[in-house]
Order: C-alpha cells, then structure tokens, then sequence
C-alpha cells in the first residue's frame, strides 16, 4: 500500500519546503496517528525466525506507538519529575521502541544500553558500573524476567566489597511489562501545547562505541536529534513510502537514530535483533525481500560476511530479490571499495543496484549523520577510490538547496589546528550545527576541547567538533576519504606512519582459510608492529601449520606494506578480540589486553630485523625475475 500526503498531511510535515518540520521527534507520532491513513500503518515490524522455520512478526502501528507513548509517560510521571534519568536495559524489541519513545513524551532523560548478562559471570558489567555511576539514576526500567535474575545475584552477592551489588540494591526497578500493558486511555486530539522534552532539554545520554578508549557518555538534546534525523532524511530522500530494515542495536548510533529516522519519515522500519544476523546473517536478505525494503543501514563488514555465510543459492528457503533497494547504507569506515565491488558482484543478478551503495560517515557527538556521498542527484554514483577506499561524503553539489543542508567538514592538521589543502590528509573537524550534541556529561574539560575547537589563522569564530578521525579530500566534487582513526596510526622507526586497518588486511588475506574476518588487530609496541590474529575453530594445535600461518600473514603484510616491519605476530583463539557493538575493533583494548597477558594465545612467533631485511631482498628479486618475464612475454607479443 502506497500512503499519498494530503494538503493536511503537508500542514505538519516539510515535503514542501513552506511547510514547518516538528521541532521534536516525539511530535511527529500525534501527527501521523491522526491521520486517517496512516493510523494503522506499521511504523515498526519485528521480525525473527519461527519454530517451523518461518519468519514470526509482529507490528506497531503509528496510532499504536502514539497511544503507549501517552501511557507510558503517564505512568512515570506518578513517580518521577521531568529531567529525571532512567537507564533502560530492555531487550531489542518494539517494547523498547515503545519505552524510548514514552520517555521522550515525559521528558525524562533515558540512557539506553545493552543489558549486560544478569549473572555478572561473563566480566561484561564495567560499562553498567560506569553508566550507573556517572548518569545516577533514578531508576532502571528492564525485561520482568532480567529483573528477578538482577535480585537472584544481588542475594547471593551480598558482600559489602561488592560494588555492583551495592548499586544494583540501591536502584528502583521498574518492569518494561508493567509500563506497556498497562494502558491508560490517550487524548486523541493533538496536544494543543506538547507535554514532553523542549528542544533544547537534554533527552538522550548516547555513550560513543569505545573503538578508541573508554566509552564517553555523550548528552543529546530532543531538538538536535530531531535536526539530524531531518537531514538524513533529505540526503537519502525518504518519505512515508520508505520500507527500512536494521539489524542492528537499538540502544545508540545508527541503530537508534534509525528509529527516529522512520517517524520522521512517516516510513515502517522492520527490525530484528543483531543475534538474530549474526546467527544467521541471511535474515537480512530475507527480510529484504518480504518487506520490498527500500534502505537499511549496516556496518562495512555486513558484506563479506554475507557473501561467506548469508547462502544465498538455498533453495530450501524463499528466494532473495534485492530490487526494491534503494539506499544500502555502509556505515564503519573504513569502507573497503574491494568488499563493495565483491558484494555487488554476487548479488546483482538477485536484483541489487549498483547505485543504490551508500558510502556515509557519522559520529555520537553528532547525534549520529554527518555525511552520505550518496545522492538521489547524480545518476549511477559512480565513487572515486583512495587507497583502497570509498569516499563517506561528497562535499560540492552544485544544487544550490542541498548545499544549505549540508554539515561543514574540514580537514586540520592535528597538531596545529590548522586548514590543510585539498589533497592531504588530517583529522575531520565538524563545524557547528543544530545536530551537534551538547557535550560530555561530567567532563567539562574534555567537553571544551572536542566541541569547542576553533582553527588557528582564522578570523571566524566558528566552533568545530574534533572528530578524531583521519580524512581526506580530493576531487572537483571534493568527495571525503575516512582514512582511519588518529589514535590507532602506527607510526614506524623509519617515520613511515601506517593506518592500522591497512595491516590487518594484508594479514587477514595471507590466509583467509584459517583467520577470522574482520578480527585481526595491529597495534604498536614500544616502536614495533604486533599484529593479532583470531584463529577459526580448527588446526590450533598443528604446530607447523601455525608457523606457516605467522610467516604469511608477516610475509603479506610486508609485501604490501614494502617500507615497514612487523616484529610479532600472534595467533589467538576465535573471541579474544574485543569489539564494539557495532563491530569495530577495539585496539586501545586488544594491546591492553595483550600486554596484561590475558590473551589466549594459540601461537606467538617474533622477528628480527635481519629477517625483515632478508624477506625484503627476496621480494626485491621475485620482482625483478617477474619484470623479467613480463618483458620476454612483451617482446614475444610484438614479435607475433
């Protein structure tokens, strides 16, 4: 069904620019709910494999949402004031959809995070630890079930050395089931004044992914929030005949911002659990394709992952049509233009458009966009490669319109703060925008030196966000490179500096048959590179086999790589490597973890420099006798 904006739809929504957009999120829900046409309309389908093998969904509608927003957000109002926090550890789910809007309409502040497993076996509490400690909470709203294994643990934990317990005894907790079942009759006129967060009140508390340190808890008010979402939705033009669908998590980043993308949208987002994909990554294409989905938004490595395991030729299950897509969203830089070009290959003939790849760039202290070389503009989106990689933005349009929209990106020279020219590489500075989030709760320092950088030179008092990433521009278009991260450069003894990723592919493709995608660190330390290697599940004890494993992924990577040196090379067991919950490595935490000996290492193998010299003088000769051979094949060829 295909949903047609009315005069009165328009009256609300700027699909045409006379028309004012809503200055908060939230305030999108009462407008679509009272349409006629979009009252029972899904905004949001959850979607995850049945007994018989079937997809099980269930569907949220906009009159639905609307009306448990109400009721939610009169139930916490009994027991809590407006600018009150709530940490929410519910289970992906349309609950959560339902909580996280119902807090925004009762203008509380909610910190949504993955809940962390009740036993607290698995040593995976720091991160609730911290967020408890530095956001105090009034309460914790949670699953029934989480809750009652949360007390079983905190009566049998009931030493007073246990921080933990301590805490977890000391905090309201409200179940996620009360709040949704519980319904309390709405008004269905829309609200002559709206009673929830104001634009300028902080809503959200979003922790950054902890790639680089320790994850910061960054605070967002409604009103850039619902910027930022707007601006999405114009640069990958969606509209109420959208069809999303994400896997991805719920609690932060892409996976949440797309949440607020599809009320804003007036579209339906169809959404399953990250379990759900990774346990069976062929969900996603299912989902596709029951759905028509027109965009979804995934991490750079969705792609060779379903290319190795999404068995795409099952014939046993429905076949994959990828035609509807229209906006296949990469998030995670790098952005390999290898994995793209691959995954485009496999799938073109299921339907796939080529220009439908949406190379984009974003970040927590902005909300989460920032940037798509994607535009609806130029047919064909035909990107340019740098080393390797696809741009994340495009920054000259000639369309006069798309330019105001835009957020201004700059490259500086890090260590001067200082403009560079087109064409050499530095940190990415975001310039000041409505969709800036408001800084870091409780560290005023840090929140002056990342948000409030001004360049040197400049006579402008424009203030820019330190983004920490690595960028370069090039192009008439001036297309964005994200290059890598400024923290994770391995600067070598010869003064070569290298971006980490580049390593741990050269070392993952010397021997794709035993490594892990996507789960190889390199790091430095004390001026030599170390490159750590998840093993697959097999041949861990063959030792000379895990000696040719070392040799190659040193050999490869210094085939590559001609001007450095790897010193060490470690093999570990599959899972030892942290990551983000979206996927990225965590090398600040691999090296950390290495270096305390809590690795579990399968094999160790160190180099010496004389070994780098003599592998060095051996590629040196293979080069020579293949330019050798190519020149007899050349004068053979003429000669024919």
């Amino acid at each position: 069904m295909h949903y047609i904006l009315t005069r009165k739809t328009m009256s609300f929504e700027n699909y045409d620019p006379c028309f004012p957009d809503q200055p908060v999120v939230d305030q999108y829900l009462p407008v679509w709910a009272n349409l006629p046409s979009f009252r029972s309309k899904p905004a949001f389908i959850w979607a995850e494999d049945g007994s018989s093998g079937s997809l099980k969904c269930s569907t949220l509608t906009y009159e639905r949402l609307n009306n448990s927003a109400h009721s939610i957000s009169s139930q916490l109002l009994l027991s809590f004031q407006r600018g009150d926090t709530l940490v929410i550890l519910c289970s992906p789910g349309l609950e959560l959809v339902e909580i996280l809007f119902g807090c925004q309409r009762a203008g509380l502040m909610g910190v949504p995070i993955i809940p962390p497993n009740p036993s607290f076996s698995n040593d995976d509490h720091h991160h609730l630890i911290r967020v408890l400690s530095q956001t105090g909470p009034k309460a914790a709203i949670a699953d029934r079930s989480y809750i009652e294994k949360v007390h079983q643990y905190i009566r049998l934990s009931s030493s007073p050395k246990n921080p933990l317990s301590n805490i977890l005894r000391n905090l309201t907790w409200i179940p996620m089931e009360n709040l949704v079942e519980m319904k309390v009759t709405s008004n269905k006129r829309l609200y002559s004044s709206y009673p929830g967060c104001k634009p300028d009140n902080v809503y959200l508390v979003q922790y950054t992914s902890g790639a680089t340190g320790i994850p910061k808890p960054v605070l967002v008010t409604a009103g850039a929030a619902a910027h930022n979402v707007r601006l999405a939705r114009k640069s990958y033009d969606l509209h109420p005949n959208s069809v999303i669908t994400s896997w991805l998590p719920q609690y932060h980043d892409c996976g949440l911002m797309f949440l607020l993308l599809t009320i804003v949208s007036g579209a339906t987002c169809v959404l399953t659990s990250p379990n759900a994909f990774i346990n069976r990554p062929r969900i996603w294409l299912e989902l596709i394709t029951k759905f028509k989905a027109t965009c979804t938004p995934v991490p750079s490595f969705t792609l060779p992952l379903v290319v190795k395991r999404g068995h795409v030729f099952d014939k046993s299950r429905v076949s994959i049509n990828l035609a509807t897509m229209k906006n296949l969203i990469i998030i995670n830089e790098p952005i390999y233009h290898k994995a793209i070009k691959q995954f485009v290959e496999v799938f073109s003939p299921f339907g796939l458009n080529p220009s439908s790849i949406s190379p984009s760039y974003g970040l927590a202290e902005n909300c989460t966009f920032v940037s798509t070389a994607w535009t609806s503009k130029v047919q064909g989106n035909n990107f340019p490669i740098h080393n390797k990689l696809l741009p994340s933005a495009r920054l000259n349009y000639d369309d006069i319109d798309h330019n105001e929209d835009q957020i201004n990106i700059a490259i500086v020279n890090e260590e001067t703060s200082e403009l560079v020219e087109d064409g050499i590489e530095g940190e990415i500075w975001i310039a000041s925008s409505p969709s800036n989030a408001s800084g870091y709760l409780s560290h005023p320092s840090l929140t002056q030196e990342v948000f409030q950088s001004r360049l040197r030179g400049s006579f402008s008092h424009e203030r820019f966000i330190r983004t920490g990433d690595r960028g370069i521009i090039k192009g008439a278009e001036r297309f964005l490179f994200v290059t890598g991260r400024c923290s994770d450069v391995i600067k070598h003894e010869n003064g070569v500096e290298t971006h980490a990723h580049y390593l741990e592919t050269a070392a993952y493709e010397s021997c794709p048959r035993f490594l892990r995608g996507g789960c190889v660190a390199a790091f430095e330390i004390n001026n030599t590179t170390t490159i750590v290697a998840e093993m697959q599940k097999r041949n861990e004890n063959d030792e000379s086999m895990l000696r040719k494993i070392c040799e190659g992924i040193r050999k490869n990577v210094m085939k590559e790589h001609d001007d450095i040196q790897v010193e060490n090379v470690v093999l570990v067991k599959s899972g030892s490597i942290p990551k983000t919950t979206s996927g990225k490595i965590q090398r600040w935490l691999a090296k950390d973890t290495f270096l305390n000996g809590n690795m579990d290492v399968v094999k160790e193998m160190k180099f010496d420099k004389e070994d780098d010299h003599s592998l060095k003088k051996n590629f040196g000769q293979n080069m020579m006798k293949n330019d050798q051979s190519e020149r007899r094949k050349m004068i053979l060829y003429s000669n024919l």
